[in-house]
């Protein structure tokens, strides 16, 4: 089976309402390319901070602009009139866990994907915000408190599924990268990984991105396999052509590893089935 369930029915940019985006055609326009790609289970996943109801959990300004659309029509559009996984990509905020809960526990999802993309107000992957703007941010502070809070992030409880877990990396050499061996702050996350279960995200999105890599590093994943949790494939696809986007390269990675299967999820249970 191969899986994509970190997919968007809309791009990030500003301009694409849901009444455009969130519609049966839309959905069957990605089914459609799926299918040509092999890919049998799919799944959405839309940003929760482009929801209003996202505002009760945080106000961050990126938050406030963009907050617009009801998450509960959302979650009717997709159980209703397409025939996708039913799921939502959260933001971790530090001292927010409680407010995420209500929100999530309040709806019927498949599955619920976490991301750390924010630090603080300032954000590893987005230039309006951008951490490195700040040169009082040296690489490992930056490169440290990102893995420990990806680590938080699993623990937390909250999420089914850990998102692109090195997206710290996103800008590529376009960014300051600490030097030596990295795992020194990978080992920073992995305890919370472990003791969760959680299941980690491999991700063919960076090799999109100035990164030019899969989503997480090899030496990464290792020690996400050492731990025992179990691995979900997905693109981070924005439009119907993103979908698989270079599968082969990420097979070729979780096979050399040993990796012959991959989660799936049904309200919010999951599911281990082989990979091909």
């Amino acid at each position: 089976m191969l899986t994509d369930l970190h997919v968007h029915l809309r791009p990030d940019e500003s301009g694409t309402p849901a009444q455009r985006h969130f519609t049966a055609a839309n959905a069957q326009r990605y089914r459609e390319v799926a299918s040509e790609r092999g890919i049998t289970e799919l799944g959405c996943s839309e940003h929760v901070y482009r929801f209003a109801q996202a505002l009760d959990v945080w106000a961050h300004p990126l938050w406030r602009e963009s907050a617009r659309d009801d998450l509960d029509a959302y979650v009717t559009f997709l159980r209703e009139e397409t025939d996708l996984r039913v799921g939502i990509e959260a933001d971790f905020v530090p001292g927010r866990e409680d407010a995420m809960a209500t929100l999530l526990e309040a709806r019927d999802w498949d599955y619920v994907i976490g991301s750390v993309h924010f630090l603080g107000d300032l954000a590893v992957d987005h230039g309006d915000f951008d951490i490195w703007d700040h040169r009082s941010h040296r690489p490992d502070e930056v490169w440290a408190r990102y893995f420990e809070t990806v680590g938080e992030a699993a623990r937390s409880g909250l999420f089914d599924v850990l998102a692109h877990p090195d997206l710290v990396k996103v800008w590529g050499a376009h960014r300051p990268r600490p030097d030596g061996d990295l795992r020194r702050f990978y080992e920073r996350a992995m305890e919370g990984i472990a003791e969760s279960g959680i299941a980690v995200e491999v991700s063919t999105a960076g090799l999109r991105k100035p990164a030019c890599e899969l989503y997480p590093a090899p030496a990464f994943l290792e020690m996400v396999l050492d731990a025992g949790n179990p691995i979900a494939l997905s693109s981070d696809a924005h439009t119907p052509d993103e979908l698989g986007f270079r599968y082969e390269q990420a097979l070729e990675v979780l096979e050399g590893l040993g990796v012959r299967e991959v989660a799936v999820f049904e309200g919010r249970e999951r599911r281990l089935e082989p990979l091909g």
